[in-house]
């Protein structure tokens, strides 16, 4: 029984001092809502807690190119739990003055973005529109910035019009010959070009000279000492029919009047065929019959077909897809053997000087069967031309037969049409 009252009076005096002294809890809560005030004593010596620090202001970055995480679906489907004891931070007063500087959030550079090159054209108005504002187009091209208004012309491209499969035919109404110690030729020359390839065509050619005559040199060698260069060195090439090739191994443009562009060739060619040549007989003079003059025209015999063949090169100036400007020179080259004229040989020629002498009939003779002695026979009715006077002339250039190798450089000028 007396531990039992001891304890029962042991509870009783505690509930009487409970008033007087408070619980630890209450005394923790008041501790906390009281103003901290440090005591006088030893325990003011002790330095207060530091303060947070305060939150930096970042700038906003990108967000990086990489593939977001993938999140499992208990975690995703699971409720967001903050922290407790979160710390609460305070708001603090920002002063319009002195606000902080924010600098710009520096990029990551993209390659693939384009850059503008530092050389890029620059307008000299405003008001003139750029051609491109893409400065991949605007980058240097062989040194030479594109799209600027000081370069007309970058780059030679390809052409830009094909020949390949295409049909050229040419006209050249001046063909005049350029070295013309002996003769003198003027004429009229026709190509058909068939272009198999880019650079590579097969050609006809027809030509027709309509001025043939020998050069003045030899003229006044005649009218003065009586004697001319030989037969086969003064041929002159009536026409002339080639086939052959044509070559292009050199193409280009060029800019001309600031805006325009024109196509140029380097043509090479090459053919052989046959050419219809004559010679002189007599040059012209002046006939007196019952004293009454009369201008008697040069004569020139027939000398037959010879081979024929030319090499020459020029340019061809293409404007547009269909027309061009051909500018040549070739070298037309015949072989020269003067031993028949007008089908007549030496022994028909002294057959007709003997008949001449006595007055006999030409249709009597025995003559080779090429002579044509209707063209020394008879007379002129406009001029009262005795042709018989031109047997002597035309047995003098078979009479020593003479053979050559001529060359009859010309200048043509034309003109072609493709299609």
């Amino acid at each position: 029984m007396r531990p039992i009252l001891s304890l029962a009076l042991l509870v009783a005096a505690v509930a009487q001092a409970a008033p007087r002294f408070p619980t630890s809890a209450a005394v923790l809560a008041q501790a906390e809502a009281a103003p901290s005030v440090p005591a006088p004593g030893a325990e003011t010596s002790v330095p207060p807690p530091p303060a947070p620090p305060e939150p930096k202001l970042e700038a906003p970055r990108a967000p990086a190119s990489r593939p977001e995480p993938t999140v499992p679906t208990e975690a995703a489907n699971a409720p967001s739990v903050q922290p407790a004891l979160a710390p609460v931070q305070e708001e603090l007063p920002v002063q319009e003055d002195t606000e902080p500087a924010v600098a710009e959030p520096v990029r990551e550079h993209d390659v693939d973005a384009p850059v503008t090159p530092d050389d890029a054209p620059v307008l000299a108005s405003s008001d003139e529109a750029p051609r491109t504002t893409d400065a991949q187009q605007q980058r240097l091209v062989n040194g030479a910035p594109l799209y600027n208004p000081n370069v007309s012309l970058h780059i030679v491209q390809k052409k830009r019009f094909a020949d390949e499969g295409k049909h050229e035919l040419a006209l050249y109404p001046a063909v005049v010959q350029v070295n013309g110690k002996y003769t003198n030729h003027a004429g009229t020359a026709l190509h058909y070009i068939y272009h198999l390839q880019e650079n590579f065509g097969l050609q006809v050619t027809g030509q027709y000279n309509w001025h043939t005559n020998e050069s003045g040199f030899n003229l006044e060698l005649i009218d003065k000492v009586r004697e001319q260069a030989q037969a086969a060195s003064s041929l002159l090439l009536v026409w002339g029919a080639q086939a052959g090739v044509e070559v292009t191994p050199l193409y280009g443009k060029f800019a001309f009047l600031d805006n325009k562009l024109a196509q140029f060739s380097l043509v090479l060619s090459g053919g052989a065929g046959i050419g219809s040549t004559r010679h002189l007989i007599r040059p012209a003079v002046s006939n007196e019959v019952d004293g009454q003059r009369y201008d008697v025209p040069a004569r020139f015999g027939d000398t037959g077909t010879k081979f024929l063949g030319s090499v020459g090169g020029g340019f061809r100036l293409q404007f547009g897809e269909s027309y061009a400007l051909r500018l040549e020179v070739r070298d037309l080259i015949y072989t020269a053997r003067v031993d028949k004229v007008d089908g007549c040989n030496l022994a028909d020629f002294e057959a007709l000087e003997a008949a001449r002498s006595t007055g006999q009939d030409f249709a009597a003779l025995q003559l080779s069967g090429s002579c044509n002695y209707q063209k020394f026979d008879g007379v002129d009715p406009k001029t009262k031309k005795n042709y018989r006077e031109d047997i002597i002339l035309g047995r003098d250039l078979v009479a020593e037969p003479s053979s050559d190798v001529l060359n009859n450089i010309s200048f043509y000028a034309g003109f072609s049409f493709l299609f």
